[in-house]
């Protein structure tokens, strides 16, 4: 920890764990997308195991959760994206895929939210767009977070850049973070390691510092 003009400024991932000044975030672990994975229930197991060591000791744990608006109502970006996702040529053919109250919308069931916890809706990959997450973590006066989730490649390495430009120190656990693509995950992890401003973790050594209190 560095101490610095009446600041304390975290470097490592032992600095950070704190419940004062760190929370959890629980990326998009629906149904749906687990499903998607070979490992997903590996990585359902190693959230659960974040998640539960987060609550015994204190911090702060918030989930997403992507939907899809209705076709009708959905707009240009979100059209275009969707024909991109399910591969195919006409406005026509796209579905949503994630609508509202769907089974495939919900979040695994070992990952249920307590009645402390919240899940913020999003329709974009990085958690803190046009959702309360940013909002809700500064009125706590959380400054950095341990994410963990689906899908790596494609959520969370935007959440987590996004995270860096908003002031934050974000943490990704690496043995909980799940990937449809194997190459994309390690240019993800490249680019991240280039850019600075995040740092890497795994389970046991996070709920390792959880616990020490």
């Amino acid at each position: 920890m560095q101490y610095a003009y009446g600041l304390t400024i975290p470097q490592t991932v032992e600095d950070a764990c704190d419940p004062a000044r760190m929370a959890l975030l629980i990326y998009d672990m629906q149904v749906g997308i687990v499903r998607q994975l070979p490992d997903g229930d590996r990585i359902v197991e190693s959230c659960r195991r974040l998640r539960d060591t987060a609550r015994e000791n204190g911090f702060r744990i918030f989930y997403t959760r992507h939907m899809s608006i209705p076709v009708a109502a959905a707009g240009v970006a979100q059209l275009r994206t969707a024909m991109e996702w399910q591969h195919v040529d006409s406005v026509n053919e796209v579905h949503a895929a994630f609508p509202q109250g769907s089974p495939q919308y919900q979040l695994a069931p070992e990952l249920t939210p307590g009645p402390n916890e919240i899940v913020f809706d999003k329709i974009t990959m990085s958690a803190f767009t046009a959702t309360p997450l940013d909002i809700a973590l500064r009125d706590l006066g959380i400054d950095s977070f341990a994410i963990a989730g689906i899908a790596l490649e494609v959520g969370i390495e935007p959440t987590v850049r996004h995270a860096t430009d908003l002031g934050y120190l974000p943490m990704l656990v690496t043995d909980a973070c799940g990937t449809g693509h194997l190459e994309a995950a390690e240019r993800a992890y490249a680019t991240l390691a280039f850019a600075g401003g995040s740092r890497t973790t795994d389970t046991a050594t996070l709920t390792e510092l959880m616990s020490r209190g």
